[in-house]
């Protein structure tokens, strides 16, 4: 199944640690192809995360506008929050394109997202100093911003292929002064492919899906943030033909280096890495085939951008299988 997700400006990184790509969108039956006609999921996500020093400054310097001649002391924490409810209607086409399955969907996101900074942060320039002590706070309830994407899947018995095309359109809530946002400013376009296995007569599964982020210039704010690229993987194994339970996993790394940053904040790449248990269940919803699955990921060795913990809950209902064929969270014809 692929869910879909974008985290809030308030928690994820390049500029002031936040990214357009959203580390586990992708996971368990990522490249298996579905059955033909419109499909919809729904997901909640929600995340807690914090990040101390740089991640933290760079917020900071932000929206304070430091030149970029003023040096900074780096002794800060930040902590931020997201609750979010994503749509994403697809159209999966019958005619083949390429050998392969065409797919196009729109995901769009309403929630909230709070964030808080904490500690000191010094400033000088030649002998003169200046010091913001205590904290501050910020939160906003709006939509966020478009996602169009793009698939194509090819089955090959227990093997699956996938490749994708995906993008930010920034028209969602979003000031540059503002230390919370549910868009980033700025658009961003995303590809990958992912390849699955899945063996339906012994229940075992694995995906993974790999990709790219090109950000264009945040033109508020003259900053552009470096390349990223992305891991994201699932491994399940159904224990009966409605229910499967396993692990997912991600990593991701910023490649190069932002432009426009703070001098003291160098290239500022980001990096983490999250891991956690999943669970799914298929069910009938009349005519139509329902789904739910629940994930969480716990993050480590992060750099340069806020870590924590973050959790989805995924409901989607679509065409059901036709007789013959497997019926996982992707439909794949047995041969």
């Amino acid at each position: 199944m692929v869910l879909l997700g974008w985290m809030s400006e308030a928690a994820y990184a390049d500029e002031s640690g936040v990214s357009y790509w959203l580390p586990g969108r992708f996971s368990s039956l990522a490249a298996t192809p579905g059955v033909p006609g419109w499909s919809m999921a729904e997901v909640y996500y929600h995340t807690s995360v914090s990040a101390f020093g740089a991640a933290a400054a760079a917020r900071e310097v932000q929206i304070g506008r430091f030149p970029a001649t003023v040096n900074v002391d780096l002794n800060l924490r930040l902590n931020a929050q997201a609750d979010l409810v994503l749509l994403n209607p697809t159209y999966t086409f019958a005619t083949p394109v390429l050998g392969g399955q065409l797919a196009i969907g729109m995901t769009g996101l309403f929630g909230r997202s709070s964030a808080d900074l904490n500690g000191t942060l010094t400033t000088g320039f030649g002998p003169f100093a200046a010091t913001r002590m205590g904290s501050f706070g910020d939160s906003i309830t709006s939509v966020g911003d478009l996602y169009p994407q793009l698939t194509l899947k090819w089955n090959a018995g227990v093997h699956n292929f996938m490749t994708y095309v995906t993008g930010d359109v920034p028209v969602g809530a979003y000031d540059p002064n503002r230390l919370a946002n549910l868009g980033i400013g700025h658009g961003a376009i995303d590809g990958g492919g992912g390849y699955t296995y899945f063996n339906p007569q012994a229940g075992h599964e694995f995906s993974a899906v790999a990709g790219f982020t090109y950000n264009f210039k945040n033109n508020d704010t003259q900053y552009q943030n470096g390349t990223d690229f992305h891991v994201d993987w699932g491994a399940s194994q159904f224990l009966s033909k409605q229910v499967f339970v396993g692990l997912v996993g991600y990593a991701y790394q910023q490649i190069t280096d932002d432009a426009g940053q703070h001098p003291i904040l160098g290239g500022f790449r980001s990096r983490v890495v999250g891991v956690g248990p999943q669970v799914g269940f298929l069910f009938p919803v009349g005519d139509m085939q329902g789904y739910l699955n629940l994930k969480g990921y716990g993050e480590f060795a992060a750099e340069n951008r806020p870590a924590g913990w973050n959790t989805w809950l995924t409901f989607s209902i679509s065409p059901i299988a036709p007789t013959g064929t497997v019926t996982p969270t992707r439909r794949i014809v047995t041969k």
